[in-house]
């Protein structure tokens, strides 16, 4: 396979907009760059792929890319994110029987995610004094956003994520289908499946994650270092093709084409209209039509989206640690952090004049707890155990 000629991994969640856009109106193209996206399942596909060779650059969850380079859960391949692809874009959606539960129990207050959650930290305390099957969430990956963010709601309720419910990995396009049969209470997944459930009649969403943190690194364009080393041509360009392809996602007057694009059957085949309803930050998120909206939904491209930002690695590699997922140390942080590659963002599409005003001041935003502060992880963990969460 030549350089200029490559496969790129996807799978079909809102975040995937700018490798589909890039490709589909010929952005790619135009760098000279023949790209093939190859449209999966699941994140192990995803991974496993990317790091044997069988795909050059991937569609990847931030957090994969960060084990991978660290070497947790499998094979230890040095991996590389130069572009992120989203900013937050996740929700956590409940059946309505949770729902139901949780308003009886926190009442219009749940719309307040600390409230929410110490109002399912009684629930589940309920459950577990009765001898009742813990309540299930699914989340898409055990190194996913989806774990560290239903993790991190929870916990600042009192609840513990290991004990007190039980938590499940489940494909993105299998969400829906698992909450309609019962075999999950809730999940966190990225756009569209949870306004998917929502349309069917079958789930509420109960929090955008843009609730849960202000800024959430997502979903990265990701590819093995060695590969990136030997064609530094190629990287600029794909940089090139999706820096243009995210402009082109945040200008409203192509919302309508954008969405479309992205529906076609080889894409998402689904309805245009939940692509929309993404994109335009307003969900419908009962089934009774009632809407939430927020500017901060999902970011593609606005306000410095695109560009690599290390602290939210670093925030990712906090989370792995407090979940014991790996041991804390600052040569691991160091590595999680190089992941994430600003400077090649820099030298291809030039660096930021000013920081975007939007952005927490942590760099991250959370909700509860103690600000983000990479330089002492010990002691932001230790202020998150002495919270008893």
């Amino acid at each position: 396979m030549s350089a200029d000629r490559i496969r790129i991994g996807f799978i079909p969640l809102c975040d995937a907009a700018a490798l589909i856009v890039a490709a589909d109106k010929g952005f790619c193209a135009q760098e000279g760059l023949d790209v093939e996206l190859v449209r999966e399942v699941s994140w192990s596909n995803v991974r496993d792929k990317l790091n044997i060779g069988h795909f050059d650059a991937a569609h990847l969850l931030a957090p994969v890319a960060i084990a991978s380079s660290l070497g947790l859960g499998h094979f230890k391949i040095p991996i590389i994110a130069p572009f992120n692809l989203g900013i937050n874009g996740n929700a956590i959606t409940v059946s309505p029987a949770l729902h139901r539960a949780l308003v009886a129990e926190g009442g219009e207050g749940i719309t307040d995610p600390l409230k929410s959650a110490q109002a399912l930290a009684r629930i589940a305390k309920r459950r577990r004094e009765k001898g009742e099957e813990p309540l299930t969430f699914g989340m898409t990956f055990p190194y996913s956003t989806h774990n560290y963010h239903l993790r991190f709601w929870m916990a600042a309720g009192g609840i513990d994520p290991d004990e007190d419910v039980r938590l499940v990995v489940l494909p993105p396009p299998y969400m829906v289908d698992s909450l309609a049969s019962g075999h999950v209470d809730g999940f966190c997944v990225g756009a569209p499946w949870n306004s998917v459930a929502v349309d069917r009649g079958i789930g509420y969403i109960l929090h955008f994650v843009s609730d849960i943190l202000a800024s959430a690194a997502e979903k990265v364009l990701a590819m093995r270092q060695r590969w990136a080393d030997d064609h530094p041509d190629t990287v600029a360009a794909l940089l090139r093709a999706h820096h243009r392809a995210a402009e082109f996602i945040e200008d409203s007057a192509n919302l309508e084409e954008v969405c479309e694009i992205m529906a076609a059957p080889n894409r998402f085949d689904v309805s245009a209209d939940v692509i929309r309803r993404t994109f335009d930050g307003r969900l419908k998120v009962a089934p009774d039509g009632t809407t939430r909206a927020s500017d901060r939904y999902i970011l593609i491209g606005r306000d410095g989206a695109a560009r690599p930002n290390p602290i939210h690695a670093a925030w990712l590699y906090a989370q792995m640690v407090r979940w014991r997922q790996a041991p804390l140390s600052a040569e691991l942080l160091a590595e999680a952090k190089a992941v994430f590659r600003p400077d090649i963002y820099d030298a291809v599409l030039g660096a930021p004049t000013a920081p975007a005003k939007s952005e927490p001041v942590d760099g991250v935003g959370g909700f509860a707890g103690p600000r983000f502060d990479d330089s002492d992880l010990a002691k932001y963990l230790l202020a998150w155990q002495k919270t008893g969460a």
